[in-house]
């Protein structure tokens, strides 16, 4: 089946949530303790409709002429946060100078029911032309224990270990990675 990329809407809302809770759910299971995971889901992961109002967030769907499914989605920012969803309090919208600063590759989520398939790779390659077409030479990421194998994969470094407090008593480690390209 065929997989394509668009910009997400907020009609998409709904079916994102979907998306994001089983991908945590099925595919962080083996780094992140349950404890981990629901801290997450409560205070860390979710929509962020800030990437959707700027069309930086693309929904990954399958094409059938009866029934469309979003299977993935994924996105980019031109603004200072690094990671977390609406519900995340350490938010900072400010733009970001696309000569002085690294772009954010942001909430990558793949449904485990199309896991390894590709999807994840085709929604970071359209992340990371959106981010050269608006002038962005660097990315930077918050990537999950579970995404940094594709990341390195993808021609990421990791730079940093960062715990981000969850608000239950638990800390969700992650890497901060990067990689520098040629701005269009």
């Amino acid at each position: 089946m065929k997989i394509h990329t668009r910009p997400a809407s907020t009609n998409d809302i709904p079916k994102l949530r979907e998306v994001i809770e089983a991908s945590v759910r099925g595919l962080q299971a083996g780094d992140y303790s349950p404890a981990q995971i629901e801290g997450a889901l409560r205070s860390v992961y979710g929509v962020d409709s800030q990437l959707i109002e700027d069309g930086t967030y693309f929904a990954a769907e399958t094409e059938s002429p009866d029934h469309s499914q979003i299977v993935g989605c994924g996105g980019w920012s031109k603004r200072k946060t690094l990671y977390g969803g609406d519900q995340y309090t350490g938010r900072e919208d400010s733009l970001l100078n696309p000569r002085l600063d690294a772009a954010k590759i942001r909430a990558f989520f793949v449904h485990p029911e199309w896991a390894r398939r590709g999807i994840g790779g085709l929604i970071l390659e359209a992340c990371e032309n959106a981010a050269k077409e608006a002038g962005f030479s660097r990315l930077e990421m918050g990537a999950t224990l579970s995404g940094v194998a594709f990341y390195t994969a993808k021609g990421y470094t990791a730079v940093e270990n960062l715990e981000v407090s969850l608000g239950n008593g638990e800390t969700l480690p992650i890497v901060k990675m990067t990689r520098e390209f040629k701005a269009l």
